[in-house]
């Protein structure tokens, strides 16, 4: 056993060149977690490059098109690290290229045209003499790291193998497999005192505003803004059941008709209604702040959604829906149809001023963790194919792939803000008191 003032002892590993990625949207504290991965392989003597821009470079790789210092990649050195782990930003860019888009199934890694991309990934590595790999994303980069170790995995007996374990990445904080995600706390803190301050204004002028924040699939980062921030009410794609939810029959690009949930829009416009309603006629507040997640975009019915262009992971640009403003509208004529009166609602997005905010303590924190327990993860236990995840007193554990990602589908499951869970009652009972 080591004494208790010093370093745990150099890992006995073989690698000699190990690559680094972050791939999808900024989280704060992203450079605390590049920093520290690389600063712990580098002092056990291990080269590092940290790759540009996510994917981008390595998916069109070719070996008439080699890979070139400085534009595609960076070898990493300790002046380059020089304070970055509370830095913001991210030191290596990012890109949402996705190498994997075209495989939805393990028999598509049959098809020669469909594993082309990870291909050129997996020889653009290996031409770097790249030796591991360490992912930093979101659940597509996860299904996308899990997608590369499937393709290595089925190489003839004797190929190089690159072993791969991916740290979670999401200011949404939907992720399964860790309690809480690196820039999550920073982006609620920024976005929570955004709303506060539009209170202020809403208090002066006597109007609403509608906050559309981020959080694609689940409600964790509109909840915890509207907890902090002290928001009226807040409404996220968890709560769009029972009277709120509808159904509609679609066509999918095969043919196939399937049935689609959608929100029920009426019905959702009335709740916030009700919500100023009770605020003016029993408060004597005629001012809020409502938020509304950006995945209620996803709950439209398609005929609202026609036009909108989806990206490589085929997620629709809910930034062009502008949910906000449509729903704005909605809720001052409402507003007026039940009461008569004329009420100033304004709808605003909030998100992407809080993706590269500078990131608190606490992320800086579990970021580090995330980073040292990559090479944990790769030099003092030799896994692949793992997610690092941290709990309690940030302690690090090891979750595999297939315990993350569906065999069949290959695609993650997202974590939802469970109705009814204590985190949800805590919002509810925080905001306007609606008796329904």
């Amino acid at each position: 056993m080591s004494e208790s003032l010093s370093r745990p002892p150099k890992a006995d590993h073989q690698f000699r060149r190990v690559a680094i990625l972050f791939a999808g949207g900024p989280a704060p504290g992203a450079n605390a977690v590049i920093s520290t991965a690389a600063t712990s392989f580098m002092r056990s003597g291990t080269e590092v490059i940290g790759m540009k821009h996510g994917y981008s470079s390595l998916a069109d790789f070719s070996a008439d098109k080699p890979l070139v210092q400085g534009r595609d990649y960076v070898v990493v050195t300790p002046e380059f690290l020089k304070r970055t782990r509370s830095g913001q930003g991210i030191m290596l860019g990012t890109a949402r290229t996705n190498p994997g888009k075209h495989i939805s199934s393990p028999a598509h890694f049959d098809d020669a045209q469909r594993v082309a991309p990870l291909k050129n990934v997996y020889e653009g590595l290996i031409s770097l003499g790249v030796e591991a790999l360490i992912s930093i994303g979101g659940d597509d980069t996860l299904k996308t790291a899990n997608k590369f170790k499937m393709y290595q995995d089925r190489l003839p007996a004797g190929s190089k193998r690159i072993p791969v374990v991916h740290l979670p990445k999401t200011i949404d904080n939907d992720y399964m497999g860790i309690d809480f995600t690196f820039g999550y706390f920073t982006a609620v803190d920024t976005l929570g005192g955004e709303i506060r301050n539009l209170l202020y204004d809403a208090d002066a002028g006597r109007c609403y505003y509608l906050c559309e924040t981020m959080g694609r699939s689940a409600g964790w980062l509109s909840y915890g803004a509207a907890i902090s921030g002290e928001a009226s009410l807040v409404i996220s794609v968890e709560d769009i059941h029972g009277k709120y939810r509808g159904e509609e029959t679609v066509t999918d690009a095969s043919g196939q008709t399937k049935i689609k949930p959608v929100m029920n829009t009426e019905e959702v416009v009335g709740r916030i209604v009700k919500t100023m309603r009770v605020r003016e006629e029993e408060e004597g507040k005629q001012y809020g702040v409502i938020v509304l997640a950006e995945g209620l975009a996803e709950y439209l019915p398609s005929k609202q959604l026609e036009g909108i262009p989806r990206d490589e992971h085929g997620h629709i640009s809910i930034a062009q829906v502008q949910l906000g403003r449509m729903f704005s509208k909605l809720v001052a004529d409402e507003f007026k149809r039940q009461t008569g009166r004329s009420r100033k609602v304004v709808g605003l997005q909030l998100g992407y001023e809080a993706r590269c905010a500078k990131p608190h303590a606490f992320d800086v924190m579990l970021g580090s963790q995330l980073g040292v327990g990559a090479y944990r993860a790769l030099a003092e236990r030799g896994l692949n194919g793992v997610m690092v995840s941290v709990s309690g007193q940030l302690d690090l554990n090891y979750v595999p792939f297939e315990e993350l990602v569906d065999p069949n589908t290959l695609v993650t499951v997202v974590r939802y803000v469970e109705r009814g869970s204590d985190f949800h009652r805590l919002a509810r009972f925080l905001e306007t008191y609606v008796n329904e």
